[in-house]
């Protein structure tokens, strides 16, 4: 299986790619298929997430190194517009007292599908309509451009991990 682990700025080859939805995008931990099929195991930095475009880098069953670019999948959002910019300011504010996350565009901003904010969004007199798109939010203020340095190894791969469950009997 390739396991990616490291994430680099650019590459010459480009042998893979994976589409994943943005929840799975923050995972520090998954097991996914590429377009192609072909099996592979992402371990990050809890905290990380990636981003459409982002290119990772990790070994293969072989020892070959590739690389494999990120794109974001499309998934059921809300689109949401306003018939002015102070309009979609005010829901903007309201979205973000409520700890959505928005990816902000050019004149709309997107969310998950909620009916509850969607009814919300619609007393702001904003239009709101369901599309299939991705879905990339803002990182926030706090959140934005992780800069690894050296050599962009994200997570350190665990040559062997036991998950306990509840219920497991714990060893004295």
């Amino acid at each position: 299986m390739l396991i990616l682990n490291t994430k680099v700025e650019h590459a010459d080859l480009v042998e893979g790619e994976l589409i994943l939805p943005y929840d799975l995008r923050e995972k520090s931990r998954l097991r996914a298929n590429l377009s192609n099929g072909e099996e592979v195991g992402v371990f990050t930095v809890r905290g990380t997430v990636l981003r459409h475009g982002d290119l990772l880098k990790g070994t293969d069953d072989a020892g070959r190194q590739r690389v494999v670019k990120i794109l974001a999948a499309a998934e059921v959002t809300y689109r949401v517009e306003c018939q002015s910019q102070h309009a979609l300011l005010r829901c903007a504010f309201h979205l973000g007292n409520r700890h959505t996350q928005a990816h902000v565009g050019d004149g709309f901003l997107r969310i998950r599908k909620d009916p509850v904010l969607k009814e919300m969004l619609e007393g702001l007199n904003a239009n709101v309509t369901e599309e299939l798109a991705a879905f990339e939010p803002e990182s926030g203020a706090y959140g934005g451009g992780h800069h690894h340095h050296g050599d962009g190894l994200l997570a350190p791969v665990p040559l062997r991990q036991k998950i306990h469950r509840p219920g497991d009997e714990t060893g004295s």
